[in-house]
């Protein structure tokens, strides 16, 4: 088993140092690294260019995440000796993977995006009813408070809890929870300018002309 747990997260890191910011970089001549907020996630490109380059670099790094997880079931359905139990935890090492290489990706000196965007993508993959209520549950949170980071937060926390619910084991949530520890850290700054009024407002998106 240990070939496969390498061999999965190494492909994870690699699909996931595949970026959505890359494109809206080629579009836009807009290196969000240093635009912005810094941060190479479709977050920052919604704020910073509007809410078309948002929606594409959400695009691609949702769909890198659902490519990776499908990829692994696709592989891991030709090895029966596997139960259920080890084809979960396998699945939510793969999502990992794929958020470590989008936030720490090798080619931007591992200073990638906040990984919100593919989590979306592994939570419809790994169970696509509970995903898009969670989905739903991160939109519409985000727009009520006007705040994104709010929706990122209660992303993570259904993801945590849908992992405790339906898995077989706890190491799916304890994965989760590894993430969203992950996802807080790097929220931080977030946190601080959510606390001092100076977080952007969802609503500012919408008021790019881009």
């Amino acid at each position: 088993m240990l070939w496969i747990i390498i061999l999965t997260l190494l492909t994870g890191y690699l699909i996931g140092c595949i970026h959505g910011s890359n494109a809206a970089k080629l579009l836009s001549g807009v290196n969000l690294k240093e635009a912005g907020h810094g941060n190479a996630g479709a977050s920052n490109a919604t704020l910073t260019l509007g809410w078309k380059y948002g929606a594409l670099v959400a695009f691609i790094d949702i769909g890198k995440g659902i490519l990776a997880i499908v990829l692994l079931r696709l592989i891991l359905a030709n090895f029966t000796s596997y139960n259920a139990g080890e084809v979960s935890i396998l699945l939510y090492m793969m999502g990992a993977a794929v958020i470590i290489g989008h936030n720490f990706p090798i080619h931007m000196k591992f200073q990638g995006g906040k990984g919100t965007a593919s989590l979306i993508g592994i939570f419809i993959a790994l169970n696509w009813k509970f995903g898009l209520i969670a989905l739903l549950v991160f939109v519409l949170a985000s727009l009520i408070t006007n705040y994104l980071i709010i929706g990122v937060f209660m992303l993570y926390i259904l993801f945590g809890a849908a992992a405790l619910l339906i898995e077989p084991t706890l190491g799916p949530f304890l994965i989760a929870i590894t993430l969203f520890s992950i996802a807080f850290i790097l929220h931080v700054e977030n946190i601080n300018r959510l606390r001092l009024g100076t977080e952007p407002k969802v609503t500012s998106a919408f008021k790019k002309k881009k």
